[in-house]
C-alpha cells in the first residue's frame, strides 16, 4: 500500500494514514502490515510518538530521530499538542458546542473497550463543535485535551451520539444511500446495494505544536474521500 506524505523535515515525518491500516506492528498478528513497517523500509530511523486506532483514518506522525521523538512524546504528556479530529455521528447533539469532561477507565468484562466510569476512570475532556447537520447524521469536530484509547468514540456515545460504523460504541452498521433518498432504486447492474460508507467515520484533521527550534507548524490531513462522498450524499437528500 502506497504511503501518503503530508509533510516531512529534519525531525518528523507526518502520513495520511488509511483507515484499516495498523499504526504500529500488531504482537500477536506480526504478519499484518503497518505505517510504521512501512515507513522503516524508506527511512534508517523511525520512532513512534502517537499511534491511531486502525480503523481511524489522518494524521500520524513519526519522529526521524531519537532527541525529536523524546521532545514530542514529553509535549504529547504535557497536552501541548493540537490534536483535532473529524468524526460523523448519528444524530445531532442538543448544544451545538461543548466540553465533555467524563473520565474513562477500560472496561471490566470486556477486553479492548473502554467506558466512562466515575471512579476508576482517568480524566478525560473532549471538546466538540457541530460543523454541519443532516437530522439523522451531523459532522462533528473533536478537539482533544487528553488522549485516552478510544477518546472520542466513548465521549460521543455516552452524549448519545455514537461515531458511525462503529462496532464497539455504536451498531456498527454501515449506511446506504437507500437510508438517505427516499425513492432509491437499485441499479439493473448489482445485485446488492453497497454501503456508502462501512469503516469508523472518524478522521484525524489536524496536528500542531512548537517544535524544539520555536518554529510552530499546523499540519492538515483533508478529509478522506469516503468520508466526503458520505457528506456529499447526506447534503444532497437529507436537506
Amino acid at each position: 500500500m502506497a504511503i501518503e506524505l503530508i509533510y516531512e523535515n529534519d525531525s518528523y515525518v507526518f502520513v495520511n494514514k488509511p483507515s484499516g491500516m495498523l499504526s504500529i506492528p500488531d504482537r500477536h498478528q506480526v504478519h499484518l502490515p503497518s505505517l510504521q513497517g512501512q515507513l522503516k523500509k524508506r527511512y534508517p530511523e523511525i520512532f513512534t510518538v502517537h499511534r491511531l486506532d486502525k480503523d481511524t483514518s489522518g494524521l500520524i506522525c513519526f519522529a526521524k530521530n531519537a532527541e525529536s521523538h523524546q521532545y514530542l512524546s514529553g509535549l504529547f504528556e504535557k497536552r501541548g499538542v493540537t490534536k483535532i479530529y473529524y468524526a460523523i455521528v448519528h444524530g445531532t447533539p442538543a448544544q451545538p458546542t461543548g466540553m465533555i469532561d467524563k473520565p474513562i477507565a477500560e472496561h471490566p468484562g470486556q477486553k479492548g473497550k473502554m467506558i466512562v466510569h466515575a471512579k476508576l476512570g482517568k480524566s478525560s475532556q473532549t471538546e466538540y463543535e457541530l460543523i454541519e447537520q443532516f437530522g439523522m447524521f451531523s459532522l462533528i469536530r473533536c478537539t482533544l485535551h487528553t488522549g485516552r484509547t478510544h477518546q472520542i468514540r466513548v465521549h460521543m456515545a455516552d452524549l448519545g451520539h455514537p461515531v458511525i460504523c462503529d462496532p464497539l460504541y455504536g451498531d456498527g452498521a454501515g449506511i446506504f444511500l437507500s437510508q438517505l433518498k427516499k425513492k432509491f432504486k437499485l441499479s439493473k447492474l448489482e445485485d446488492e446495494e453497497r454501503p456508502l460508507l462501512h469503516r469508523l467515520a472518524l478522521h484525524a484533521g489536524i496536528l500542531g505544536f512548537t517544535e524544539f527550534n520555536g518554529n510552530q507548524l499546523t499540519i492538515e490531513a483533508p478529509l478522506t474521500k469516503d468520508m466526503n462522498a458520505m457528506l456529499n450524499q447526506c447534503r444532497k437528500w437529507l436537506h
